[in-house]
């Protein structure tokens, strides 16, 4: 579908939204479903925040475990969930930030088909909210350097992230 039909279907092509971590984008996307199945762009080297591409990849998250906490010195994620409904959770660690301390969830998946574009020193992670296996894919910016990874790391149930992966209650 060539881009301008896309504008005049009077759906958004982007939709940035400011939210609580500074500098983190949500951008909606458009599921085109048809009688074969459906197709979903997900980034485009034209969309206004596209930032670079180091390498694409899918990773699995199963029922009850916990994917966390991780940030990047450099990089800039955009994050995906293809399969399954995920919780991701962020924590913005950078002390000059008018965010710095706070958490934010993001619920992402077949019911609310989102990109979110997270920054360099925000913490993030993902479970999945249902009995079932999530696919999560990462566009990063730049590529996965095996003898020197731009990785830090934290535990995902860390005391002084004040983030709440599991619901309770009812």
């Amino acid at each position: 579908m060539p881009p301008d039909s896309r504008a005049g279907a009077g759906l958004p092509i982007i939709e940035e939204v400011r939210i609580m971590i500074d500098g983190v984008v949500i951008k909606s996307l458009r599921v085109i479903p048809d009688d074969r199945g459906y197709l979903m762009e997900v980034l485009r080297d034209d969309d206004e925040i596209f930032a670079g591409f180091g390498q694409v990849y899918v990773t699995s998250c199963y029922p009850g475990i916990v994917k966390a906490w991780h940030a990047h010195q450099r990089q800039v994620d955009n994050i995906c969930c293809l399969q399954g409904v995920a919780k991701l959770g962020l924590f913005d660690g950078r002390e000059d930030s008018p965010t710095g301390g706070q958490t934010q969830s993001i619920i992402l998946g077949h019911l609310n088909p989102v990109l979110v574009q997270i920054p360099p020193l925000v913490w993030h992670g993902f479970t999945p909210v249902s009995s079932e296996t999530i696919l999560m894919l990462n566009i990063p910016t730049q590529h996965y350097v095996y003898d020197d990874p731009d990785e830090l790391r934290r535990e995902p149930f860390d005391p002084d992230i004040p983030f709440q992966w599991h619901t309770r209650g009812g």
